[in-house]
């Protein structure tokens, strides 16, 4: 059987159970595969300290995470070419798209993972890669990152595992669907595969490939067990800033509603694992790892399928399942019965894309229809019922202005989140608001390290970089009243 490493090219410097991983892993190790994880996380030359970072910018109240994980001294690429000396891979793989989309830096992995392999010996291992960048540009990618063997668009599991079955039969991978590579010096592209219609199959999730201290994670001033994990895939919707866009283009879901930015047809898009093999991944997670807190990545929680939602609930009840859940959500999706379906599925907070304060601007620029109103009401009724809010806000947008942001920082004023989030607008490549920001001069065609939670890569010269890291600084304190 063939032999794969993957590498998880973190930057930010807390565990982060990325999806992808442990989706490509079960899929692999199914199929008798060998996999490994070389993990970058806690290499303290390499990290950026996100936790740091969000805590001194009272996004995250402070904890005692440092405790519970340590960090090493050692030259990753030293560590990483010890890794391949000793395991002989037959694949190098470091990026795939998962529910994740572009949240805890998924969007640069491909970036980071090419960057730590630069001048590592991978002998006759395949290098090869897929995720977001891939699926919107796979020509841009491959001439940027030439030292690469092929590249995945779109969801890649089972065709990465066609690749290793390839390899391991000592057949050419060069006709399966899916791929991009060179050939006599030009850029071939395969046919596009099928969209995965039956979450199940993927389950159950491969968690033991993470090491235990992956598992630790600060968590409203506490230290918790938690893994990263999703019910479906999709979002039903089309906004303009998201690189949901761009799996949603490449599966050929392009058309939307102009009322509401749903997308045509789409059922079709999103997809949900079963409620017994939901409820059967958590009591796995619970019994097994001890986690605690399941954070849901799921794009937009609450347009799962309510009777699978229900029916998960009761499983989670009859059984006295210990877990508490984070979700994502938008405000459209929260009213009376969606909440009593969030307190029996034991949901212990919610995250809520506020993005920035004028319905105008949303509506006409991110294609996003959420009114001030419904956010309100959203998030006093999540309230009412102990419901710990996160707004989610956006600074540095094209066309925003410091005005845009102090209309922000009121508007959380009036919903008092318990959690407030700013992100640096991030030109992922690809999506209306990339192109936008390009036409406007204030990004380039391409931006190396557009990482949303880390820095800016704007170039505008009313909203400058400093402004907004100014912003980033102290949004919170500003919304708490306490500058």
């Amino acid at each position: 059987m063939a032999k794969v490493l993957f590498i998880n090219p973190n930057k930010w410097g807390r565990g982060i159970t990325h999806l992808w991983i442990a989706t490509h892993s079960s899929i692999l190790k199914k199929e008798n595969h060998e996999v490994e994880l070389f993990d970058c996380t806690f290499y303290s030359k390499w990290t950026d300290d996100e936790v740091g970072y969000a805590t001194q910018n009272e996004m995250f109240k402070p904890s005692d995470y440092k405790d519970f994980v340590s960090f090493t001294k050692n030259s990753i690429t030293n560590d990483l070419q010890n890794k391949i000396n000793d395991f002989k891979p037959d694949i190098i793989f470091w990026s795939a798209l998962s529910s994740h989309i572009h949240s805890e830096g998924e969007y640069v992995n491909i970036e980071n993972g090419y960057e730590v392999l630069n001048g590592i010996n991978v002998y006759n291992a395949k290098k090869i890669t897929g995720g977001l960048q891939v699926t919107a540009a796979p020509e841009l990618v491959l001439k940027k990152f030439s030292n690469i063997d092929c590249l995945i668009m779109g969801e890649s599991e089972f065709v990465l595992a066609d690749i290793a079955k390839s390899i391991d039969q000592n057949e050419s991978y060069l006709e399966i669907n899916g791929i991009v590579y060179f050939k006599d010096n030009k850029i071939i592209k395969n046919k596009k595969q099928k969209i995965i219609d039956n979450l199940d199959i993927l389950s159950p999730y491969d968690y033991d490939i993470f090491k235990d201290h992956v598992f630790f994670r600060p968590y409203n001033g506490e230290v918790v067990r938690a893994v990263d994990y999703e019910l479906s895939r999709g979002c039903i919707y089309s906004c303009s800033y998201c690189v949901e866009t761009i799996i949603q283009k490449y599966y050929g879901f392009e058309q939307s509603s102009k009322k509401t930015g749903a997308i045509s047809n789409f059922k079709s898009y999103l997809r949900s694992k079963s409620a017994k093999i939901i409820y059967k991944e958590l009591e796995y997670l619970r019994n097994k790892k001890k986690i605690n807190l399941i954070r849901c990545q799921d794009t937009n929680f609450l347009t799962n399928d309510k009777k699978i939602l229900i029916e998960l609930a009761e499983l989670i009840d009859k059984n006295n399942l210990d877990i508490k859940m984070f979700i994502e959500t938008r405000p459209e999706g929260i009213n009376e019965k969606s909440v009593e379906i969030l307190k029996k599925l034991k949901v212990d907070g919610v995250g809520m894309g506020v993005e920035l304060a004028a319905e105008d601007f949303r509506e006409n620029e991110l294609n996003r229809f959420a009114s001030q109103s419904k956010t309100i009401s959203a998030f006093e009724l999540l309230k009412k019922n102990n419901i710990k809010r996160t707004s989610y806000n956006i600074i540095g947008l094209p066309k925003q202005n410091e005005k845009s942001i102090l209309q922000t920082i009121e508007f959380n004023k009036i919903l008092k989140p318990d959690t407030i989030t700013v992100a640096f607008y991030s030109p992922y490549y690809g999506t209306g608001q990339h192109k936008e920001g390009v036409k406007e001069e204030i990004f380039n065609e391409y931006e190396f390290g557009a990482d949303a939670a880390l820095r800016s890569r704007t170039k505008s010269k009313s909203l400058t970089k400093s402004k907004l890291e100014y912003y980033k600084k102290n949004f919170v304190s500003l919304v708490r009243n306490e500058k």
